[in-house]
């Protein structure tokens, strides 16, 4: 039987709000046996723009991440955001240590071509798209007590950093780990779970199968960024995840929010 494994990809308006950052990181140190935690920071990275009078350009909730923004992206994504959530977790009795996908060459990617939105060809920079992950080399870490807190920044093997989706990154490490452990991944944020009426944060619905997600894509019940986290999701339980769970920040007992399968 394999040994049990947890994600759990905190985004980053949570890490924006003191009160349920702090109850996550408790609740997350209180999860028994092995743990990964992945986080965004794109708020936070925002702000650092502006007030390096550095635009932000966003397409479809994804930022377009030039040289200036990556200078940006990797200062606060692999430095102020990663090494606070570390500290933080060493505060709460878990030996934690923060990573990009550059180190240890666990996360590999590739720069994202040019793609047509709207009609526009749009070029979002130096963002990527991730080749693999490094199941062995996170499966070592935290085979030996480490907990791995992974930044959404990857590599291309070029020599060049690669602003990476959060979502993407947890899937891709869940999926990579789901060889050799009996992985749950959760994604938590501000909401309870994947709501059928986002005016009523009670609406949450239960259970999405692949089937289910396109009936909701279709009739308009799911849209925007929930679009890509469920399709993460699906991914992930299609390559052997046991169980993905979009929840909210401060619900992360697996117990509560959306179940995908």
């Amino acid at each position: 039987m394999k040994e049990k494994l947890t994600i759990v990809k905190v985004g980053g308006a949570v890490v924006e709000d003191e009160q349920q950052l702090t109850q996550l990181l408790q609740d997350f140190s209180a999860i028994e046996g092995r743990k990964v935690l992945v986080h965004g920071g794109g708020r936070k990275a925002t702000k650092t723009a502006e007030r390096l009078n550095i635009t932000t350009q966003m397409v479809n909730g994804r930022r377009i991440t030039d040289g200036d923004m990556l200078e940006v992206v990797t200062m606060v994504y692999g430095g102020l955001v990663n090494k606070n959530l570390v500290a933080r977790l060493q505060a709460n009795g878990v030996n934690a240590i923060g990573l990009t996908g550059a180190d240890a060459n666990v996360i590999r990617s590739h720069k994202r071509p040019p793609v047509v939105v709207d009609g526009s060809t749009v070029d979002y920079g130096w963002v990527g798209d991730v080749d693999q992950a490094d199941g062995n080399m996170l499966g070592r870490l935290v085979e030996a007590g480490i907990t791995p807190v992974m930044a959404p920044l990857t590599h291309d093997g070029e020599g060049h950093i690669l602003n990476t989706n959060a979502d993407t990154i947890a899937s891709e490490t869940a999926k990579a780990l789901a060889k050799e452990y009996d992985v749950t991944l959760i994604f938590s944020f501000e909401k309870k779970g994947v709501l059928s009426n986002p005016d009523d944060e009670d609406s949450v619905i239960p259970t999405i199968t692949r089937t289910l997600y396109h009936k909701y894509k279709t009739d308009g019940t799911i849209s925007g960024g929930m679009l890509p986290k469920i399709e993460n999701a699906l991914n992930a339980v299609d390559a052997g995840v046991s169980k993905v769970i979009i929840t909210l920040a401060t619900a992360i007992d697996g117990k509560h929010g959306t179940v995908i399968e």
